[in-house]
């Protein structure tokens, strides 16, 4: 029965990422905790998710924002990551949670509310210095819960207004970041038998949520694509905020 729930948990999500580009993990870790322990849902979930993410660049190989990634977000994220990974290794991020859901509901509501103002008023990049730092705490987000750093997908969103090369520019950072995860997990011992049993599972669902979700992405107009991804991240806060009442 876990692992069934477990299964339409992961679909739901894998479907989520595949047509807006995020989402996936901080849904599955928000939903799946509540079945199994972060140690083991993590390590089984994360190899599959790059799976998705190789799909994603496989289809549109040339929906990358190359400059951005490597220039802007990379550097960032990556010393935020170092740190998360970090508190990881240290048992003591599960107080950060809840301040996070709350600066995820806060973006996001925001952002809803500029776009009811004017269709427009999302897409234009956001200042230097607060991109790098949002992108900083979204990097640690991402070392402590492997939740897709909510903030990452904010600054990213502001910067590619084009909806193909947003979900390609972050399944290349997710192919990137998650590689970084699955080693940290190794080193720490945290796969195991039951772990690659739950992954195996999940490739069917996997294989039915990319085809899928990747269909609908070609169909989705800018317009609702971008009220979507707020929409989503409002989603993403309140499930991070759910999940924080577990937390140690």
């Amino acid at each position: 029965m876990i692992v069934l729930l477990l299964l339409l948990i992961a679909l739901g999500a894998m479907l989520t990422e595949a047509i807006v580009g995020f989402g996936s993990t901080v849904l599955t870790v928000a939903l799946g905790a509540h079945l199994l322990p972060l140690d083991v849902l993590l390590p089984a979930y994360i190899p599959v998710n790059m799976l998705l993410s190789a799909f994603l660049l496989w289809r549109q190989p040339g929906a990358i924002d190359r400059d951005l990634l490597l220039r802007h977000i990379l550097p960032a994220v990556g010393i935020g990551m170092a740190l998360g990974l970090l508190i990881f290794r240290q048992g003591v991020g599960g107080g950060l949670l809840p301040w996070l859901a709350a600066f995820v509901i806060a973006l996001a509501v925001i952002e809803l509310s500029r776009l009811a103002r004017s269709r427009h008023a999302s897409g234009t990049p956001i200042g230097k210095w607060q991109g790098s730092l949002l992108l900083l705490c979204g990097g640690i987000a991402h070392g402590l819960f492997g939740s897709g750093g909510p903030m990452i997908v904010y600054v990213t969103s502001r910067d590619v207004p084009d909806k193909s090369r947003f979900r390609g520019t972050l399944a290349a950072l997710w192919l990137i970041l998650n590689g970084v995860l699955i080693g940290n997990y190794a080193v720490l011992g945290l796969f195991s038998k039951q772990s690659a049993t739950i992954s195996l599972a999940m490739l069917p669902v996997l294989v039915l949520a990319a085809l899928l979700g990747d269909r609908i992405h070609g169909k989705v107009a800018p317009g609702p694509f971008r009220v979507g991804v707020y929409v989503l991240l409002l989603l993403s806060g309140v499930a991070l905020a759910a999940r924080s009442l577990g937390a140690p």
